[in-house]
């Protein structure tokens, strides 16, 4: 998948959705496969869920990637705005049965797919504008639009956690640009990176610097207040101690990670806004003001999963 990473997105909106589409689904799957993550279903096990692991979750990603295609070429086709977002909104909600459907009932993505079902619609609105901030921005003006079709309540966990609460959530991270994942996850991924971290161990590093500052309505919602806050500390200790380079960084980290098993609870919230993350770098850093005609192609070639 390198080479693909460096390439214009195509200029046909087909083939540009099928890119995108196919850059979401190895999003999805490179952070469900990242290891060692805390509380996080990942290659070792299930972490702090019991209906969970990293085969259902990659069938999930898989099963999504229709849906995100979908919405990308949405937003390469549909110029007004309201009707964009009722688009959109109608192919997250129809995704989400389809990840049902393929799970047996089992919520694998449903955060995933407001999160990245918006960035891959704003990605496709303008791709020669694919620095990581234009694309959020794009994305988070979509998410300020009311969608009237879309349901008043949901019911669901993190709904519910924000209203305990009173944090923004998935949907208020949505409308602010999810600044963590401008500002919080790719420079702690790059920074990383630059120190001559692998990479794999930035990663975890970028995911360690959402839990930190996140207001997590997944671990709201299995632990509280107090639960959240004592995540939120290991996290950033681990991060003082070095990360998963150091020694010290790695019996913080499974310091941490003995809490939350011990707590039950799961920074969700988190993993998904590291699928962001990991979906904005892999977008082409240089594009130019006409697609090379390669490009036209279908982009069902990029399943790979590994890139670094």
């Amino acid at each position: 998948m390198e080479k693909t990473l460096n390439r214009p997105l195509p200029a046909s909106p087909k083939a540009r959705a099928k890119r995108l589409g196919a850059l979401v689904e190895s999003a999805l799957i490179d952070e469900v496969t990242l290891s060692p993550k805390p509380g996080l279903v990942d290659v070792r096990g299930n972490g702090a869920h019991h209906d969970l692991d990293w085969t259902l979750m990659v069938h999930s990603a898989q099963a999504l990637r229709p849906a995100f295609e979908a919405m990308a070429l949405s937003g390469a086709q549909i110029d007004s705005p309201l009707a964009l977002r009722e688009r959109i909104g109608r192919l997250g909600r129809e995704g989400e049965a389809a990840m049902l459907d393929a799970t047996g009932g089992i919520n694998t993505h449903r955060g995933a797919i407001w999160a990245l079902g918006l960035l891959v619609t704003a990605a496709a609105q303008a791709p020669h504008a694919l620095a990581a901030a234009a694309v959020a921005s794009r994305a988070a003006h979509l998410a300020n639009i009311p969608d009237r079709f879309a349901p008043v309540s949901t019911g669901h966990k993190g709904e519910r956690a924000c209203n305990d609460y009173g944090v923004g959530g998935a949907k208020g991270q949505a409308c602010a640009g999810f600044p963590h994942v401008v500002k919080v996850a790719l420079p702690a991924l790059r920074q990383a990176r630059a120190a001559g971290i692998r990479e794999d161990h930035a990663r975890v590093d970028a995911l360690l610097a959402i839990i930190a500052t996140l207001d997590d309505t997944c671990v709201l919602a299995r632990g509280g207040a107090n639960a959240l806050r004592t995540v939120q500390t290991g996290a950033a200790t681990v991060r003082a101690e070095g990360g998963l380079a150091t020694a010290q960084g790695r019996r913080a980290f499974r310091l941490l990670e003995k809490d939350m098993l011990a707590r039950h609870v799961s920074p969700g919230g988190a993993a998904d806004l590291l699928a962001a993350a990991l979906f904005l770098d892999r977008l082409p850093a240089h594009v130019h003001e006409h697609a090379h005609a390669s490009d036209l192609e279908s982009a069902h070639q990029e399943t790979e999963h590994g890139a670094s």
